[in-house]
């Protein structure tokens, strides 16, 4: 029989030190996003499977938990990414003309994980940038999504740049690669050779093609990338048009850390249509910060929109920053008095922590650390420290 305390594969419980971390994460970059004058917005978690996801996007699809709803019979997906929903309200809800900045904090859980050290469920946190087709709109959200994790505490985030419009514009210039573009794109992303020759060759492709593929998973490095490609790359009106969108962003951002990669296709989900980024950092296995262009994609709730943003996972974020430290706590005990009362109310009104010890209550709290206490001082009460703390 299993235990009824374990839990499903790739969930777990978040503690007391850690939970106060991620919430103060959680607060710190919602306040943040504000001052940009981003809008914040909470969708609910569940709703109809097919508003969830856009048209062939199949990670995503099997990554959504399904559910039938009791009440309409319909079929119902736990989301597994915000961003559709943000894009949803931006082109249904607020229907509004211009541009329109949406935050968003709220879990989304995943059917299966994406990797072998992820979790299931996420605490994902983002902004979004709707209505403006510039490259402004890209620059601003990459350098919100570079201070995001600079004031979760993370040193020296790396930015990876790419842009899936070079490799997309190479299989759509040959016919003969059109029905196994997926299998293409991620042959790609994991710089596959043989295997891109063995697909090339079942499907008849072009050897310029192959060539041309090849040529691509050789194309990373520093922003000396940008040149070899536009040397070594078919001089397709697409591919020129991602080569120098990517030029104007490196240009934009001189004090980014930044790496390009041609190859790769994005790591996320597949509804992005211009330039891609991801931050990364020492003491985390993947990406922390994953974000992007994704044009258009409010068409099937009726208003298609230009549209670019990033998101995060504040769980795995606090994982790689160091523990969380106990924060000073005040004991009290437990009385009647009305004085008393007053003054742990006049403390916790400044912010103060007290404990007010229950009768008989051993006090072993791992979130705090009470080095005063509040004794009875004549006929009232006054602070007083502890010998050590407790």
């Amino acid at each position: 029989m299993m235990s009824s305390w374990l839990l499903p594969e790739n969930l777990s419980d978040v503690l007391p030190a850690e939970a106060r971390r991620i919430e103060e994460l959680r607060r710190e970059l919602l306040d943040l996003y504000r001052t940009y004058g981003f809008e914040l917005v909470a969708p609910p978690m569940v709703e109809y499977l097919d508003s969830l996801m856009p048209a062939d996007d199949e990670a995503l699809r099997l990554r959504t938990c399904k559910l039938v709803d009791q009440l309409s019979g319909v079929t119902m997906g736990v989301r597994a990414d915000m961003t559709i929903q943000v894009s949803r309200i931006d082109a249904h809800l607020l229907n509004r003309e211009g541009v329109t900045r949406l935050c968003y904090c709220g879990p989304v859980v995943h059917a299966r994980p994406a990797g072998l050290m992820s979790d299931r469920e996420l605490l994902q946190i983002g902004a979004e940038i709707f209505g403006h087709a510039g490259v402004q709109a890209d620059i601003e959200s990459i350098r919100l999504a570079l201070e995001s994790v600079r004031r979760a505490g993370v040193r020296e985030p790396r930015l990876d740049l790419n842009h899936p419009g070079v490799g997309r514009a190479l299989v759509d210039d040959d016919p003969a690669l059109a029905d196994v573009a997926e299998a293409i794109f991620e042959l790609l992303s994991a710089k596959d050779v043989p295997g891109l020759a063995a697909l090339c060759a079942e499907v008849g492709a072009r050897p310029g093609s192959l060539a041309a593929l090849r040529t691509l998973t050789g194309l990373y490095g520093d922003l000396s990338v940008l040149d070899r490609a536009r040397a070594s790359l078919p001089d397709l009106p697409a591919v020129r048009a991602a080569l120098e969108a990517l030029q104007t962003l490196c240009a934009a951002l001189p004090d980014a850390p930044i790496a390009l990669d041609l190859a790769d296709m994005g790591g996320g989900y597949g509804y992005h249509s211009g330039a891609v980024f991801a931050i990364y950092a020492a003491g985390w296995h993947d990406a922390l910060v994953r974000g992007g262009r994704y044009d258009g994609i409010g068409r099937k709730f009726g208003r298609a929109r230009p549209a670019t943003g990033f998101s995060l996972d504040l769980r795995k974020l606090s994982a790689g920053l160091p523990d969380a430290r106990p924060v000073q706590a005040i004991r009290a005990p437990w009385s009647e008095d009305p004085a008393l009362t007053e003054t742990i109310r006049a403390l916790r009104s400044q912010g103060r922590i007290v404990i007010q010890a229950l009768p008989g209550e051993r006090q072993c709290p791992d979130e705090f650390f009470v080095d005063q206490e509040l004794v009875a001082i004549g006929g009232g009460w006054e602070l007083r420290p502890l010998d050590g703390a407790a």
